[in-house]
């Protein structure tokens, strides 16, 4: 049988493979490079860079939990101009797609930074992050509401020209209302789903475990919650989704794939096994290839109802 088609469009993105690595779990890219194959990778996407440097979180920042973990980072970073000039040397010599992911405290800080990045070579896509608090409604994050999102999106949607995704949070009560406000304003593709909040105690002493008290869990635990947010969003818009929440091995890629998503993205599985992408890539391509597809096109939306 002939090769499988692994290639993917989000958009006007188009990718190698579907399978990506997740903002925040691969560094820059660079702190990978000795360990496994970068370029084999549809995507990196990159820890999440603001305008000004951001030192994150006082530790202990991770904590374990079952089937996941905990994290409050703080989407600690060296800032833009560092970013640019440290970081995007090494992203603009590889194969693999760079997608930056970003961040503001109010509407101008993502404005701003959409607007830089459009100008920064070997830049190929955004991704927003609209799980940030809004330090303009008290604290309230981006993503919470539909009016909030969509403003945010038209704002960095009218500042730059390269494809852009926007990450939802999943800490909403509606996840495809806020989606289709997005979608509205003419992105490329929706990231569902960022990490849900969460908090883990000490029962002998009684303290927070993690320094900020609250933080993002992760892990295969959100695995389900992930693949429902992408089964709602796919079933109710035409606009590309990329599955995200709780991958480890092939079959969960297959699990989104069939949901409704196009494309994924591999996350904290990396932390335990640096190579946890592309066994996910190999894994899903064999599994094509057995089943007698041609297309990785051909899984998507697949899920039938008992």
């Amino acid at each position: 049988m002939s090769a499988v088609d692994l290639t993917v469009s989000i958009g006007r993105l188009e990718l190698e493979n579907p399978v990506m690595v997740a903002s925040g779990t691969f560094g820059y890219g660079s702190e990978y490079a000795g360990l496994v194959d970068v370029d084999a990778l549809g995507a990196v996407v990159t820890k999440g860079i603001s305008l000004a440097p951001t030192d994150g979180n006082p530790a202990p920042r991770t904590v374990e939990t079952p089937s996941g973990m905990l994290n409050a980072i703080g989407l600690q970073n060296p800032g833009l101009d560092v970013f640019v000039k440290e970081k995007m040397p090494f992203l603009r010599k590889l194969r693999a797609r760079t997608i930056v992911n970003f961040f503001g405290s109010t509407v101008e800080d993502y404005a701003e930074l959409a607007g830089r990045l459009d100008k920064v070579d070997g830049v190929d896509a955004l991704e927003v992050n609209i799980s940030c608090p809004n330090i303009q409604a008290g604290g309230l994050t981006f993503g919470s509401d539909p009016e909030t999102a969509a403003r945010v999106a038209a704002e960095v949607r009218g500042r730059t020209e390269k494809p852009l995704l926007v990450k939802l949070s999943p800490n909403v009560t509606d996840i495809v209302a806020i989606a289709r406000a997005v979608a509205e304003t003419g992105v490329d593709g929706l990231t569902l789903i960022n990490t849900l909040r969460g908090m883990a105690v000490d029962p002998v002493s009684g303290k927070a475990l993690l320094g900020n008290v609250i933080g993002g869990l992760s892990g295969p635990a959100i695995r389900p919650v992930a693949v429902r947010a992408v089964y709602e969003v796919a079933q109710a818009l035409d606009i590309p989704v990329v599955g995200c929440g709780g991958i480890v091995e092939w079959p969960d890629a297959v699990e989104f794939l069939r949901a409704g998503a196009c494309a994924l993205q591999v996350g904290s599985a990396t932390f335990r096994n640096p190579a946890a992408a592309l066994e996910v890539l190999r894994g899903l391509e064999a599994f094509i290839k057995k089943a007698g597809h041609r297309k990785v096109g051909e899984l998507v939306s697949t899920v039938k109802a008992q």
